[in-house]
């Protein structure tokens, strides 16, 4: 029932504006900073994000938020980040992570890889033709979200402006069949945002985020 407890503990609407936010920032995140950003006090949230520690949604750790050390550099604070453990709950119990990994481990075994991109790709497409059609990398970012890979877009000078995704929603099988997990992935991603789009999707794994970002074609976007 541990799964069953951990996901009640959200359904505090404060513990669930401080859980979210924490979530999307990526890194960790000190008390004063989710305080402000859910709209309560320190201590309110400190107790909050405790218990959404306890119930292993979060985990913590200090560090000194100033960036100096030595005297007079303060006391190290508590920050937060999301925990790396998998939640999941259904009644009654069922095993679909199981399934999928026997899945992925017969592919493997008979080397069904372009098969089963081929199907993704296909599943994809028909995503696809379900929603708007994918016109930038704003609208890919929304399709991505929808989809539960947590986009964010990310700047620099020499990729210009790429999505990455800090969720794999399939990682636990991606843990253990990389190869054939990702390129399965990103077939999907390639057939969900059009091979004749603005944008593309590639591999350009980063540990601890997803394995495929999303780029504008012409790199202007």
């Amino acid at each position: 029932m541990k799964d069953i407890d951990a996901i009640a503990a959200l359904q505090d609407p404060v513990r669930r504006r401080l859980y979210e936010y924490v979530v999307a920032q990526g890194r960790e995140v000190g008390r004063n900073e989710a305080a402000e950003a859910a709209g309560v006090a320190r201590t309110l949230a400190a107790h909050h994000l405790d218990k959404l520690t306890d119930a292993g949604l979060l985990e913590s750790g200090s560090r000194r938020l100033t960036g100096r050390s030595g005297p007079g550099a303060g006391r190290p604070a508590k920050v937060y980040t999301r925990a790396r453990a998998e939640r999941s709950v259904s009644l009654p119990a069922r095993d679909y992570r199981t399934a999928a990994e026997l899945l992925a481990e017969a592919a493997e075994e008979a080397g069904l890889d372009a098969g089963l991109c081929a199907a993704a790709r296909r599943r994809g497409e028909a995503l696809r033709r379900s929603v708007e059609p994918c016109g930038g990398l704003e609208e890919a970012v929304e399709a991505l979200a929808e989809r539960g890979y947590e986009p964010y877009v990310e700047t620099s000078e020499t990729a210009g402006r790429v999505v990455r995704m800090r969720n794999c929603p399939f990682h636990a099988v991606a843990e253990a069949f990389p190869p054939l997990v990702c390129g399965m992935n990103l077939a999907l991603l390639e057939g969900l945002l059009g091979a004749d789009g603005p944008v593309e999707a590639r591999m350009d794994a980063r540990p601890g985020e997803c394995c495929v970002v999303v780029t504008s074609k012409n790199n202007g976007d």
